[in-house]
C-alpha cells in the first residue's frame, strides 16, 4: 500500500513544459461536435507536433512542447469545413466549425462516408442522420449495428460474447433501459472487441451509446407501454420522468411487468455405468411472474468542471412460479426399466436494493471521475417435486422432494479514475474496490439430499494504468491492469481452506489503428478473466430425478483468455476477425453420484485444458435508394479434444452464421423492416449444433407529431423456424441429446409517449460491476 500510495503522489506531481490549448467544437446548430480531430503544428513550417480528438462535450485540450514557440490548430471532421487558428496558449472558448456542402453532397449522393469508421479502441457506428435513427428501441438498434448480433433473446458482440454496454459514459444496469432508449435520439454506437485497461478484466466487449443532446429546462416524462403474444400475453409499463432546472435534475422511473413464458423439449439422456442408461424425456415448462421496479436520482451540475449525483433503485418480485412435467422412460440396455412422472413447482419472491453516487469533474489538467455503489439483494425460492415411477414389474411408487433455498448478497464498492493529457496524448489512472458477503442455505424436509449451508466473503481490489496518443496517423492506446481476489469459503460456519482462493493478476492491452489508403484499421490484444458465478459456486445439490442430480463445484478457478482482434473498415465494408487461446475454461460433466449406487448421474462442472478457437465476420451495408441492406457472413471454430464414451475426439467442427437485414424507408414516414438469420451446425465448447436454424423477423415503425407518439409493430420468427437442437458432451458416463420445439413467433406491439423527454445528465458509471453480474 506504501508504495501504491507513493505511485499516486507521483503522478499527482507531474509537470510538463509548455502550455494547455483547449477549447470546445460546435457545429453551426451549437451541438457538441465529438470525435473531431484536433491537429497541433507549428505555424513556421506546418510540421506536426500533436493531436487528440473532442469528446462527447466537444472539448478539446493539447500539451504544447514549447510555450515560447508559435503554433497553428488544424480542427477537421467528415462533412464540415477545415479550420486552421493561430494559437499560443489558453482556453479557445467556443469554436463553430462550418459545414461544407461540396463534401455533403458527396456522401448523399456517391456514399463515400463510412457508416462504420475505427476510432482508436472502438469501431464507431454514426446513427444520427440515418435510416437506422428509425429503427424503433435501443436494443432494435444494436441488431442492426455491424458486429452486433441476437442471441438467445440478448445481445452478443460476435466472436467475443455478451457485451456490457454505456449509455453516455453510465453503465447500463437493467435490459430494459435499451427499449426505453429511443433510435431517434442516438448519436453514435461504439462497439469494442478489446476493452482496455480501464474495464473489469471480465469484460470481453464493450458497446458505448452516445445520444444527442438533451432538450431544455422544465417537466418531462416519457412513457413505453409494450404488449405481446407468444401462446400467451404478456405487458409491461414503464414511465420515465425528469425534471430539470438550470444545473438540478430530477430524474426516476416506475415499472411493472407481468411476463410469461413456455418451453416444450425433447431430451435424450445417455448414461454409461454398470449398464447402458438411456432417459428419453419429454418436458413441458411454464413460468409467470411479476416485477415492480421504482427508482429515483439527481444531479447537479455547479459548473462545466463539477457535477455531482446519486440514485436509488429497488425492485421488487412479488412473486414468481415455475412449474416443469417431466414424463421420462428410463430403458436399461434398450429395455424398458421404469416409466417417470415428476411435476415440478417452484415458488419465488425477492428484492433487491441499489444506491449509487458519483463525483465527476476537473481540477487543473485533471480529470477526476468517482463512484460508490451498495447492493443489498435478497431471495427465497420453495420448491417441491412430485414424482411417480412404474417400474419394469409393473409395481407403482411414489416420491416427494421438498426443498427451501435463500440466498443474501451484499456489496460495497468504490471506483476512482483520474486523467490528464500528457505528452500529446492521453493518461489515465485508476483504482477500484468491492466487497461481497454472500451467505446461502438449502434444507431438503426428507433427507434425499444434503442440506447446505455456506458463505462467501470476496474482496477484490484493481489498479490499472492506461495511455494514448497518436503518432501522425498512427493511433495508439496501452495499458496494464491489475486484480487482486481474495476468497473466502464457508461451510456451515467454519473456514474451508481447501475451496479459498487468493487470485494476483496482470493483464496488458495494447491496441493500433492505421489507415492504409481508404481502408481502416485496427490490430489490438488483450487479456481478460471469467470468473465463476456464485451459483456454480455452490456445493449445494438439485434434484432433477432419481437418476439425475446437479450441484455446483466450489472447486472452480477463473478461466483466462488471450486475444488477438482485427479490425478493418473500408467505406460500407467491414471486417473483423479475432484469435484467442483459452485456459481452464468451465463445462459440464458427468460422474456417479455415489459408490453406492452408480445409477445416479451428478451433473457438475469442471475445469478443462487449454484450447485455441478463432472467429471472423464480413459485413457489407450499402445504402441503395430507399433501401438499406445489410450482408453479413461469419464463423467461429475451435481446436478442443475432449472426452466422450467412445474415447477421446476433436471437437473442430465450426459453425457458420449468415445474416441478411433490410431496412426500407417509405412514404409517409414509415420504416419497414425485414431480417433474416442463419445458423449451421458445428461445435461450441463441448456442445454441437445439430441441425440449421434460420429465422425472419420484421417491423413496421410510425411515429407522429414530431416523434412524440410513434408504433412499433413486431413479428419474430415468423415461420416457426428458430430451432436449438444440440448435443452435449459431459465427460465418458454421459451424452445429453436436447430438441428444443420452436416457440420464439409471436407478435408485439410498442406504443411511445414523450413529452420534453430528456435523457438524465446523471455522469456515474458506477462500482463492482463484475461482482454484481456474478450475483
Amino acid at each position: 500500500m506504501k508504495h501504491t500510495l507513493l505511485f499516486f503522489c507521483l503522478l499527482a506531481g507531474m509537470q510538463v513544459s509548455g502550455q494547455t490549448i483547449s477549447g470546445r467544437l460546435t457545429d453551426e446548430a451549437h451541438q457538441s461536435m465529438e470525435f473531431a480531430n484536433v491537429v497541433l503544428l507549428t505555424q513556421k513550417d506546418s510540421a506536426f507536433v500533436t493531436g487528440t480528438v473532442s469528446d462527447e462535450q466537444g472539448d478539446f485540450s493539447l500539451i504544447t512542447p514549447s510555450a515560447t514557440v508559435a503554433y497553428l490548430l488544424k480542427l477537421s471532421s467528415i462533412g464540415y469545413q477545415t479550420t486552421f487558428l493561430p494559437v499560443k496558449s489558453g482556453d479557445l472558448g467556443v469554436i463553430i466549425l462550418k459545414s461544407d456542402a461540396h463534401q455533403l453532397g458527396e456522401v448523399v449522393v456517391k456514399g463515400d462516408l463510412p457508416k462504420t469508421q475505427i476510432k482508436r479502441d472502438a469501431m464507431v457506428t454514426n446513427v444520427a442522420g440515418t435510416v437506422l435513427a428509425q429503427a424503433g428501441t435501443g436494443k432494435d438498434l444494436l441488431e442492426k449495428i455491424p458486429g452486433v448480433i441476437k442471441s438467445n433473446g440478448g445481445l452478443t458482440v460476435f466472436g467475443r460474447g455478451t457485451p456490457v454496454i454505456y449509455i453516455n459514459g453510465r453503465l447500463m444496469r437493467d435490459a430494459s433501459e435499451l427499449d426505453q432508449l429511443s433510435s431517434d435520439n442516438v448519436k453514435s454506437v461504439e462497439v469494442v472487441t478489446n476493452p482496455g485497461a480501464r474495464y473489469d478484466a471480465s469484460v470481453k466487449a464493450v458497446i458505448r451509446i452516445q445520444t444527442k443532446k438533451a432538450v431544455g429546462d422544465g417537466f418531462g416524462f416519457n412513457n413505453r407501454a409494450y404488449a405481446r403474444y407468444n401462446k400467451e400475453w404478456i405487458y409491461l409499463d414503464q414511465f420515465n420522468y425528469n425534471y430539470r432546472k438550470g444545473g438540478f435534475d430530477l430524474f426516476g422511473m416506475l415499472y411493472y411487468d407481468k411476463e410469461r413464458t413456455w418451453r416444450e423439449f425433447d431430451v435424450d439422456q445417455h448414461t454409461y455405468l454398470d449398464a447402458t442408461w438411456k432417459q428419453a424425456s419429454h418436458s413441458r415448462q411454464n413460468s409467470a411472474s411479476e416485477t415492480m421496479i421504482g427508482s429515483l436520482g439527481m444531479n447537479y451540475i455547479f459548473n462545466t468542471n463539477h457535477s455531482i449525483g446519486a440514485s436509488y433503485r429497488i425492485q421488487h418480485l412479488p412473486w414468481s412460479n415455475y412449474y416443469s412435467n417431466f414424463v421420462t422412460n428410463l430403458y436399461r440396455d434398450n429395455t424398458l426399466y421404469e416409466q417417470l412422472d415428476s411435476d415440478n413447482n417452484s415458488d419465488q419472491t425477492g428484492d433487491t436494493h441499489r444506491t449509487s453516487f458519483y463525483y465527476n469533474g476537473k481540477m487543473g489538467e485533471w480529470s477526476i471521475d468517482f463512484n460508490a455503489d451498495a447492493l443489498w439483494k435478497d431471495t427465497s425460492d420453495d420448491e417441491h417435486v412430485a414424482e411417480a415411477a412404474i417400474d419394469e414389474k409393473g409395481e407403482s411408487s411414489r416420491r416427494q422432494v421438498n426443498t427451501y433455498s435463500s440466498v443474501k448478497n451484499n456489496l460495497y464498492a468504490g471506483k476512482l479514475i483520474i486523467s490528464r493529457p500528457l505528452w500529446g496524448g492521453d493518461f489515465s489512472v485508476g483504482g477500484e474496490y468491492s466487497y461481497t458477503d454472500r451467505s446461502s442455505s438449502f434444507t431438503n424436509t426428507e433427507g434425499i439430499l444434503r442440506d447446505d449451508i455456506n458463505k462467501i466473503k470476496e474482496g477484490s481490489t484493481s489498479l490499472f494504468v492506461e495511455y494514448g496518443r497518436e503518432f501522425g496517423k498512427l493511433g495508439t492506446q496501452i495499458g496494464l491492469r491489475y486484480e487482486s481476489v481474495a476468497f473466502d469459503y464457508y461451510q456451515a460456519g467454519v473456514y474451508m481452506d481447501e475451496q479459498s482462493r487468493n487470485y494476483n493478476n496482470l493483464f496488458p492491452t495494447v491496441s493500433f489503428s492505421l489507415p492504409i489508403g481508404k481502408v481502416q484499421t485496427q490490430l489490438s490484444y488483450r487479456a481478460d478473466i471469467s470468473r465463476p458465478s456464485y451459483h456454480t459456486l455452490r456445493s449445494s445439490i438439485s434434484y432433477v430425478n432419481r437418476y439425475t442430480y446437479e450441484s455446483g463445484n466450489p472447486f472452480l478457478i477463473p478461466t483466462i483468455s488471450h486475444n488477438i482482434a482485427l479490425n478493418a473498415t473500408y467505406k460500407w465494408w467491414m471486417l473483423s476477425a479475432g484469435y484467442m487461446r483459452v485456459i481452464d475454461d468451465r463445462v459440464y460433466f458427468s460422474e456417479a453420484y455415489s459408490a453406492d449406487d452408480p445409477t445416479i448421474a451428478l451433473l457438475s462442472i469442471k475445469n478443462i485444458d487449454p484450447y485455441d478457437k478463432m472467429y471472423a465476420t464480413l459485413n457489407a451495408s450499402p445504402k441503395i435508394g430507399i433501401w438499406s441492406p445489410q450482408f453479413s457472413v461469419g464463423m467461429e471454430k475451435q481446436w478442443l479434444k475432449a472426452e466422450t464414451p467412445e474415447g477421446e475426439r476433436w471437437f473442430n467442427d465450426p459453425i457458420g452464421y449468415l445474416g441478411w437485414k433490410n431496412a426500407l424507408k417509405l412514404p409517409a414516414g414509415f420504416l419497414v423492416n425485414v431480417d433474416a438469420s442463419w445458423r449451421g451446425t458445428g461445435y461450441a465448447g463441448h456442445d454441437k449444433a445439430e441441425s440449421v436454424s434460420w429465422g425472419v423477423d420484421a417491423s413496421v415503425y410510425k411515429a407522429f407529431f414530431k416523434e412524440s407518439l410513434s408504433f412499433l409493430l413486431k413479428g419474430t420468427d415468423l415461420f416457426l423456424t428458430e430451432e436449438s437442437n444440440f448435443t452435449s458432451y459431459s465427460g465418458k458416463l454421459r451424452t445429453i441429446r436436447m430438441y428444443d420445439i420452436p416457440n420464439t413467433r409471436g407478435v408485439s406491439l410498442t406504443v411511445r409517449y414523450k413529452f420534453n423527454s430528456a435523457r438524465s445528465k446523471y455522469k456515474g458509471t458506477g462500482a463492482g460491476d463484475s461482482q454484481k453480474n456474478r450475483m
